[in-house]
């Protein structure tokens, strides 16, 4: 995700960390270079009589393009808040468990309980972004919990698992009566349904037909509007039909990251950033040193 101040009118004309520019470079100079070819053309007369249009089928079909990515782009940014939605309903589940655990729980059942939801985020990220994240577990569990986890088919689904089971043995033991287990089980139910909403989206994608109608509606439009803009626009064709192409191919660009709102990209979410939240949290719950908060490098919090 890029964090920073908005500059100003100069300043958004040169950003370049966090646009789709980089991505979407290489279309826009095609489609340029071929505006430049078939200006040069017209110039020469040798389209005369074969190729002439008006601007008034271009201008239909640019207003049809223009509503279906703006469908497009509300559904992909749905998903992308969506998602920031439940992680950030995480910081409150995390947070409310480190506070009702202090109130049920012994202080060694009560790290434990905490280790396992934090080591359940991580584990949750990783899956996500199909990364491991061994490292970045807490410390302090056992290398067996660790191992049994990350062994099975969705191991922060395990880890979350073994913190019910830490809740029924403290009940079993009558260290917790029902109304605590039901109290304490309850944020652990909530983390369960945030990590279903984030598989729903990371492994739901759009239907393939979105995407094949944008990229090739954004295509042929943009190769044939130079014949459309020859006739009025002359050697600013290349110019005019450059912009269109950054337009279309941005947005469609765009859609597509936010598509998946999970992974690196520059407008992706901070994964990185929550989880090493979540730490400061616990961290802070237990009376022990909390880590720094993760900031931005070069504009992009990770």
């Amino acid at each position: 995700m890029i964090i920073r101040n908005r500059p100003g009118a100069f300043g958004l004309m040169l950003a370049w960390k966090g646009s789709v520019v980089p991505h979407i470079l290489p279309q826009v100079i095609s489609i340029g270079l071929f505006s430049a070819v078939v200006t040069w053309v017209s110039r020469h007369h040798y389209l005369d009589g074969i190729v002439e249009y008006t601007l008034l089928p271009f201008t239909i079909m640019g207003m049809a393009l223009s509503i279906f990515l703006s469908v497009r782009n509300s559904a992909t940014y749905d998903r992308w808040w969506e998602a920031r939605k439940q992680w950030g309903h995480m910081v409150y589940e995390i947070r409310s468990l480190a506070r009702a655990s202090g109130i049920y729980l012994s202080n060694e059942r009560r790290k434990e309980l905490l280790m396992r939801c934090l080591a359940h985020t991580h584990l949750l990220r990783g899956q996500l972004r199909e990364e491991d994240v061994r490292a970045d577990l807490p410390p302090s569990l056992s290398s067996i919990l660790v191992e049994k986890a990350l062994s099975t088919k969705n191991p922060a689904a395990y880890m979350l698992h073994s913190a019910g089971e830490l809740i029924a043995e403290a009940h079993k033991a009558g260290d917790l009566d029902s109304i605590a287990a039901a109290a304490l089980d309850r944020h652990l139910h909530g983390l369960a349904g945030i990590q279903a909403s984030s598989e729903r989206i990371a492994y739901t994608p759009l239907p393939f037909a979105y995407t094949l109608l944008a990229h090739r509606t954004a295509y042929i439009y943009c190769y044939m509007l130079p014949f459309g803009l020859v006739g009025v626009a002359g050697w600013f064709t290349p110019v005019f039909a450059a912009v269109v192409a950054y337009t279309f191919f941005g947005l469609d660009r765009l859609s597509e990251q936010l598509e998946f709102p999970f992974g690196r990209h520059t407008n992706d979410l901070p994964l990185d950033a929550i989880c090493r939240g979540h730490e400061i949290s616990i961290a802070e719950a237990l009376g022990e040193p909390a880590p720094e908060a993760l900031q931005p490098v070069d504009y992009q919090l990770l």
